[in-house]
C-alpha cells in the first residue's frame, strides 16, 4: 500500500505566488501584502520583468521569465529550473525577485513537461541538460550589458538539473542544489531495496506533468520490481555522481541544503556526492523532509537555506567577502535542540566510534552475546515506519512535533525485534553515519528488513533518529546471511538518561519487500559474524 498521492510542496500558496509575479508584470500591487508590495516595487525600479519562451531541445517551448536589467554594465546572471510541480517557475518569483534586486539577471524557467511547458518530462536526462544550455543562451541573448558570471540554483528536480547542466556547460561558474539528488540509482534502490513510496510520490505528485515514456517507464519499474538493469541505467545517466569528477575538475563552486530525515531523496546519496566533490563546496543539513527546510523563502519568509544560497552566489558570482568561505563546509541543525554546529568537512569529526552488540537479552552491550534468535513475522505491519508519508512527517517535525513511536514494552515483538542500551548519563551526541552489522536466517530466497535507530525517553516516549532499509536477493533458502549497512547520516543529542533503541522490521509502506508473507526472518549473532550497531559519538 502506497501513501496518497499529494503535492511535495504543500506549504506553497500558488495564488500568492501567482498575485506576485503579476504585480511585478503590471505595477498593481495594491492586492500585495505591504511586504510583497514593496518588493514588487522595488525590483521594477531596477529591472524589467517579463514572461517568455525558450527553445529547447527539439524545438519545444519552454515557459519562463526574465528579470532583466536594463544598464548596460556588466552584471551576474542566475538561471532557475524549477521542482517537481505543477506550479512551474512562478515557485521562484519572490526569490528570483530578490536576486534581481541584488543586481543579477534572472531566468526562471519550467522544466519540459510541467506546467505551461511544452515536451514530456526527461527526469533531468539528456533533453533536460539542453534545455538547461538553452535557457543560458537565451539569457546571454537578452542581456543588456556583458554577463560576468552565470549561477545556476534549483529546488528538488530543478536542483538536479542546474548540477547536471554545470557538469555540461563550462559558462556554469556555480551551483545551488536544494533537497536534491547525487545518485538517482539510490533514490530507487537503496541496499538493494525498492524505494517504492518514492517512486510512487514522483508518478502522483505532479497529476497535470506529462512524463515520457522512458520516465513513466522506469518509475513503474520500480513499483513492478522489473528490468533492474534498465530502470539503473537510465538512473544513472541523470546522476550529477556521475558526473562528479567533471565538476570537480573545473572546480565549480557548489552549494547544498537537504533534511535528515529526507524521504523522497535520502540524505546518504547527497553526503556521497558531496564528499567526492573537489572544489569549494558547503552543506547545510537540516531537521526536516523533502523541500522542508527551505520551504518557508519561497513565499518570502526569513529562512537560513535562501540567505546562504544567496551569500554563496554573492561569494562566488559577485566577489562579495561575506565570509561564507571561511565558515567550514558543513552546517548541521541538530535535532532538536535547533543548534548549529559548523564543521570544517564531511564526514564531521568524532571522538569515538561506540559499537552496541544486540543481544539475547534485548540489551544493546558493549559485550558480543552469541547463539541467541529473535524472529519476526513477515508481512504483517507495525507502527514503526519511517513517516507518514513523504514529506508530511517532516513538515510537522519543522513545526516541532516528531512523530512519535510506540516504546519497547509496547511494541508487537512476533512483528518487530528490538533492542535497548542503557540509559545515558551525560548528552549522547551522534555526529555522522551509524552503521549496522546483523546476521538473520530467512527462510526464502528473497528477504526485506528495516532497521530505525530511535531514542527511547524516560517516559516511554520514542523518537526516530535515524533508519535504513536493506534486502539480499540471491541468497538460497534458509541460509545465514550477514548484512552491513550504513544507516542515513544524523546530528542528533540523545539527552541524560535517554536509551538509544534499535527495531528491526520485516515490513514498512516506504519500501517494497522481498519477503514471503507468513515467514520469518530468524535475527542471530554467531561468533565469526557477531550483530552490532555503531554509534559515531561527537
Amino acid at each position: 500500500m502506497h501513501p496518497a498521492a499529494h503535492s511535495l510542496y504543500p506549504e506553497l500558496d500558488a495564488t500568492a505566488l501567482g498575485a506576485f509575479a503579476a504585480a511585478l508584470e503590471s505595477g498593481e500591487t495594491a492586492g500585495l501584502p505591504p511586504a510583497r508590495a514593496a518588493e514588487a516595487e522595488a525590483v521594477r525600479a531596477v529591472a524589467v520583468f517579463g514572461r517568455g519562451k525558450v527553445t529547447g531541445a527539439d524545438g519545444d517551448l519552454l515557459d519562463a521569465a526574465l528579470w532583466r536589467h536594463t544598464g548596460s554594465g556588466p552584471r551576474p546572471a542566475v538561471v532557475m529550473p524549477a521542482p517537481w510541480t505543477d506550479l512551474g517557475w512562478p515557485v521562484y518569483a519572490i526569490q528570483a525577485a530578490r536576486f534581481a534586486t541584488r543586481g543579477y539577471d534572472v531566468l526562471a524557467y519550467s522544466p519540459r513537461g510541467f506546467a505551461a511547458s511544452e515536451g514530456h518530462a526527461d527526469f533531468a536526462g539528456p533533453l533536460d541538460v539542453t534545455d538547461g544550455r538553452h535557457a543560458l543562451d537565451h539569457l546571454l541573448e537578452r542581456a543588456a550589458g556583458p554577463v560576468t558570471r552565470i549561477g545556476l540554483l534549483g529546488v528538488s528536480y530543478g536542483a538536479g538539473i542546474a548540477q547536471l547542466v554545470a557538469a555540461h556547460d563550462a559558462r556554469v561558474d556555480a551551483v545551488a542544489a536544494l533537497s536534491g539528488w547525487g545518485d538517482l540509482g539510490e533514490v530507487l534502490r537503496e541496499n538493494s531495496t525498492r524505494r517504492t513510496a518514492a517512486a510512487h510520490a514522483l508518478l502522483t505528485a505532479s497529476p497535470r506533468a506529462r512524463l515520457s515514456g522512458p520516465t513513466q517507464r522506469a518509475l513503474e519499474n520500480v513499483l513492478a520490481h522489473r528490468a533492474v538493469h534498465e530502470t539503473l541505467a537510465w538512473a544513472e545517466q541523470r546522476s550529477p555522481f556521475t558526473l562528479v569528477k567533471e565538476l570537480g575538475r573545473r572546480r565549480v563552486p557548489v552549494f547544498y541544503a537537504h533534511a535528515w530525515h529526507e524521504t523522497l531523496f535520502p540524505a546518504n546519496q547527497v553526503l556521497r556526492m558531496f564528499q567526492e566533490l573537489d572544489g569549494p563546496k558547503r552543506i547545510d543539513l537540516s531537521i526536516g523532509d523533502h523541500g522542508g527546510p527551505e520551504m518557508t523563502g519561497l513565499p518570502g519568509l526569513p529562512n537560513r537555506i535562501w540567505t546562504d544560497a544567496h551569500r554563496w552566489f554573492d561569494h562566488h558570482l559577485c566577489g562579495a567577502d561575506n565570509g561564507i568561505d571561511a565558515e567550514g563546509q558543513v552546517l548541521s541543525e541538530v535535532m532538536w535542540s535547533h543548534a548549529l554546529e559548523p564543521s570544517p568537512a564531511w564526514p564531521v569529526p568524532t571522538r569515538r566510534v561506540r559499537r552496541l552488540h544486540l543481544t539475547g537479552t534485548g540489551e544493546l552491550s558493549d559485550a558480543p552475546d552469541p547463539g541467541w534468535a529473535a524472529g519476526v513475522l513477515c508481512g504483517v505491519g507495525t507502527p514503526v515506519t519511517v513517516a507518514d508519508a513523504i514529506a508530511r512527517s517532516g513538515y510537522a517535525e519543522l513545526a516541532g512535533r516528531p512523530r512519535p513511536y510506540p516504546d519497547a514494552a509496547a511494541m508487537d515483538r512476533t512483528a518487530t525485534a528490538v533492542w535497548t542500551a542503557a540509559p545515558t548519563s551525560a548528552t549522547t551526541r551522534l555526529r555522522g553515519t551509524p552503521r549496522l552489522r546483523v546476521t538473520y536466517r530467512a527462510a526464502n530466497s528473497g528477504s526485506t528488513f528495516v532497521a530505525y535507530l530511535l531514542d527511547l525517553a524516560p517516559d516511554g516516549s520514542a523518537r526516530l533518529i535515524t533508519h535504513a532499509p536493506s534486502s539480499d536477493l540471491d541468497a538460497p533458502p534458509d541460509s545465514l546471511i550477514t548484512a552491513d549497512i550504513d544507516l542515513q547520516a544524523t546530528a542528533y543529542d540523545l539527552p541524560p538518561g535517554h536509551r538509544a533503541m534499535l527495531a528491526l522490521t520485516a515490513r514498512d509502506p516506504f519500501y517494497a519487500d522481498a519477503n514471503l508473507p507468513r515467514a520469518t526472518l530468524s535475527f542471530t549473532s554467531p561468533e565469526p559474524t557477531p550483530s552490532y550497531v555503531e554509534l559515531p559519538l561527537g
